[in-house]
């Protein structure tokens, strides 16, 4: 369930990865939404037919996410911290919260994102052959 049938995929522009992602849209259409709840990618785009089963960014969006809060965060602390001088039940408060809610704030659009990113670069799973006679007539018995 790639296309349907009446429309080729090359009917469809290129769109830019950024903002389709950002959006949790098709990467291809553009159109239909990406997630299901919160972080669950759906089998297929509800508007283009386009099956999602290419997409696995998996941990992808919580490394990305986590190293961009963190390092923002990690200013904004110091910042808080320098200036302030507020005491530590401040920052547990404060700046513990601000770090998780920013850290689930940034995984669907990063996830949107990488699924974009994959599609566009079309992406799929690893596939090994060997290419020598590995173990048949080896010196080394």
């Amino acid at each position: 369930m790639s296309a349907p049938e009446n429309e080729p995929t090359e009917a469809y522009p290129r769109l830019n990865t950024l903002s389709t992602g950002l959006r949790c849209r098709c990467p291809r259409c553009g159109k239909g939404p990406l997630l299901r709840g919160f972080l669950k990618i759906r089998d297929a785009c509800p508007a283009c037919g386009l099956d999602y089963s290419f997409a696995e960014p998996a941990d992808g969006p919580a490394f990305f996410g986590m190293s961009l809060v963190g390092v923002v965060g990690m200013a904004l602390f110091m910042w808080f911290e320098f200036s302030v001088h507020p005491p530590m039940w401040a920052h547990l408060v404060v700046t513990g919260p601000l770090l998780v809610i920013g850290c689930l704030g940034v995984l669907r659009p990063l996830k949107g994102w990488l699924v974009s990113e994959q599609f566009v670069h079309k992406a799929a799973p690893p596939e090994f052959s060997s290419i020598g006679k590995h173990g048949d007539g080896s010196r080394w018995r």
